[in-house]
């Protein structure tokens, strides 16, 4: 999977203040719905009630909330690296800093497993976390996130 199948640059940001869980589950579903003020609101509602099934921090400091509804047109990312770390209920314990945030419409179950699934691989490498947690600016997440080197093209 190529992170710009389902990013774009304005939807990787740095959320200085956090805030809570919900807060950043809701800027996330701000980020998701492009300028659609109208689906914001099932954006949030869908990762709010995916995180109620089971927290999805999968592990040092890495959260990948994300949903499927019908109101989705096509699969999409949004990245919050977060000014700082706050609990999402990962099995680890860790607070979260790293926010991959998805959504896919309801008709591609199989689509949106397989993202998951390259997302979490991705994360779970620990050189990667660390480039996205030393980047002071967003136009340098946006560079590590977008224009892999070829050994992250590989493994993304």
């Amino acid at each position: 999977m190529r992170w710009n199948d389902l990013l774009a640059a304005d939807r990787i940001v740095m959320l200085v203040d956090p805030g809570s869980t919900g807060q950043v589950l809701d800027a996330a579903a701000r980020l998701l719905s492009e300028g659609s003020p109208a689906i914001t609101p099932l954006i949030a509602d869908a990762l709010r009630r995916r995180e109620q099934v089971g927290s999805t921090g999968i592990g040092h400091g890495v959260a990948i909330p994300h949903a499927r509804n019908a109101a989705f047109r096509a699969p999409r990312a949004a990245f919050l690296r977060l000014g700082r770390p706050i609990d999402f209920g990962a099995r680890d314990g860790e607070p979260v800093d790293l926010v991959f945030a998805m959504c896919a419409p309801d008709d591609t179950p199989e689509l949106h497993l397989q993202h998951l699934a390259g997302v979490a691989e991705r994360f779970a490498d620990a050189e990667f976390r660390d480039r996205l947690r030393m980047a002071h600016r967003v136009e340098s997440l946006r560079r590590l996130l977008l224009d892999p080197s070829p050994a992250d093209a590989s493994a993304a």
